[in-house]
């Protein structure tokens, strides 16, 4: 029990370190821009893994090298386009837009007739995000369609992270280089959108603190909280995620969303956490 308790614990550090580190991003937007903040992150975040886990000591192979690019270009990709999304929409609703890619690799991957009432929630809060009207409270489509793209980055970050993982390497190993190539396919984004933000040096401390906020801290976490929660549990709780992210767009950002955005987010979660907890092992 104390050890679940733990777990539980080191879960809700990980989503506290990620959001506290969006947060710290979208607040260096005017000063670095959003792709110059993402290349500052994964760069840094790549850096800090590179230093840990030292992964040129072992070898790859030619299959699971093939993977661990395309693990590292959808994560890379997903990093510029979620930033790019935080620019124009709130926290909370641009990671619970971002939720769907998972959510529906989830939903792929099974075959029951529950799966449909997730479908069909997920939909709802979809539609309800989507900007109806012209007043105050629409949301930029652009946004939104950002948030997406980075969902499904997200999935396909998921598959590749999977195989990858899969060549009996320690995971530290093939995050390192997954990072490493992610923040080099970034780069061009980064440069040619915010190349200024990179030379800053004065910039590089919030870079670095951003990185180890977003990626070293709640990986390290999530890691040492699947050692005693089950898997579909994990996921399950993960699917919280969006709610810690309005609360920490609320606070640090002083974002507030309407009842209908908020009703959005939860039809999301409750999607997404219905179908980790009916999927197959």
């Amino acid at each position: 029990m104390h050890s679940m308790s733990l777990s539980l614990l080191y879960l809700f550090f990980a989503m506290v370190s990620i959001q506290s580190g969006a947060s710290l991003a979208k607040q260096l937007f005017p000063v670095a821009g959003p792709a110059g903040t993402t290349g500052l992150r994964v760069g840094f975040a790549a850096l800090v893994l590179l230093a840990i886990w030292r992964p040129w000591r072992v070898r790859f192979s030619k299959t699971q090298i093939l993977d661990i690019l395309f693990y590292g270009i959808s994560l890379g990709l997903m990093n510029i386009l979620f930033y790019l999304s935080l620019a124009k929409i709130p926290l909370g609703i641009a990671v619970g837009v971002e939720f769907t890619g998972p959510l529906v690799l989830a939903l792929l991957s099974s075959k029951k007739w529950i799966d449909l009432v997730w479908a069909v929630i997920a939909g709802l809060g979809i539609y309800m995000i989507l900007p109806h009207n012209q007043g105050s409270e629409a949301l930029d489509l652009v946004g939104i369609l950002l948030a997406l793209g980075a969902g499904f980055f997200w999935a396909l970050y998921i598959v590749f992270g999977q195989r990858a993982s899969r060549g009996g390497h320690s995971s530290g190993h093939v995050t390192a280089v997954g990072m490493t190539i992610a923040a080099l396919s970034v780069l061009p984004f980064a440069v040619i959108l915010n190349g200024e933000a990179l030379i800053n040096v004065s910039l590089w401390p919030m870079g670095l603190l951003i990185g180890v906020l977003s990626s070293a801290l709640p990986y390290s976490f999530e890691m040492m909280a699947l050692k005693n929660i089950p898997t579909k549990t994990f996921g399950v709780l993960m699917s919280f995620e969006p709610a810690m992210a309005a609360l920490a767009g609320f606070l640090f950002l002083h974002e507030s969303l309407s009842l209908p955005q908020l009703f959005a987010i939860a039809c999301i979660m409750v999607a997404s956490a219905g179908a980790t907890a009916t999927a197959r092992a």
